[in-house]
């Protein structure tokens, strides 16, 4: 897709990073915006080496200002804006009644009303472009559980603000869609698994075997698999899919 421009949140690490650099693949440009500056960088240089233009913008999205910077530089840079992909957003996986107001403010800050406001300020060059929109969500929209509460309620609300969006979008030509991916092995799993084993006495190997046996798949997903939903979603061959909202998890989700 020639003279193509992307835009992909939480592009540092795991999901983002890979569909940035899938992207690159496809599009002439893609702009990566996360807040880790040193771990962005690394992603705009894996993005030239797959043959894209690379914008690094390290910007926290939970600001109420950092939308409509992104969106300005990213027009300024190269004109305009064809795919918008909102991955960024580590919602902490508390259980309901031990998170604080705080911690849930700050969840639905960054995923929520980051992917929002940076939706509608790109909106504008989305329309003139018959551009694509994705919202990241995940598997535990589905099931939300008393463990991961705001992982599952803020995941919820994701998937409802894509059909929103989605109902605009037939009227002004922007496509929209939501992705739920299952259990992937990304840095921040990990992390997590690293943490969870010590507490229920297991060795990390040990609890990363478990997962997987726990949820009913085969294996744990890569995010290069993810990256390459990704960009099906917002290729030409899928443009008439609007609304949806996709899974690929697996198998994880057994009910129809």
């Amino acid at each position: 897709m020639s003279n193509k421009v992307a835009i992909v949140t939480g592009a540092s690490q795991g999901i983002g990073r890979s569909t940035a650099i899938r992207l690159a693949r496809d599009f002439e440009s893609v702009v990566v915006v996360a807040r880790n500056r040193e771990n962005l960088d690394q992603t705009a240089d894996e993005v030239r080496k797959a043959g894209a233009k690379a914008l690094a913008i390290d910007l926290d999205l939970s600001d109420p200002e950092a939308a409509q910077k992104v969106v300005d530089q990213t027009l300024s840079a190269f004109g305009q804006i064809d795919a918008l992909l909102n991955i960024a957003g580590a919602v902490p996986q508390i259980d309901v009644f031990e998170m604080s107001d705080d911690q849930w403010d700050r969840g639905f800050a960054l995923k929520l009303h980051g992917a929002r406001r940076l939706t509608i300020a790109a909106w504008p060059s989305l329309k003139k472009t018959s551009g694509s929109v994705v919202l990241m969500s995940g598997n535990s929209a589905l099931f939300p559980k008393a463990p991961y509460a705001a992982v599952g309620t803020i995941n919820a609300a994701i998937v409802a603000l894509a059909k929103a969006f989605s109902d605009r979008g037939i009227a002004d030509g922007v496509q929209v869609n939501s992705v739920l991916p299952g259990p992937v092995m990304t840095g921040r799993r990990q992390s997590y698994l690293e943490h969870w084993a010590p507490l229920h006495n297991m060795t990390v190997e040990e609890a990363t075997a478990r997962f997987p046996v726990e949820a009913g798949i085969a294996r744990y997903g890569t995010p290069e698999e993810i990256a390459e939903l990704m960009a099906f979603i917002v290729s030409p061959a899928a443009h008439w899919m609007t609304g949806s909202t996709l899974r690929m998890d697996g198998g994880e989700v057994k009910s129809i």
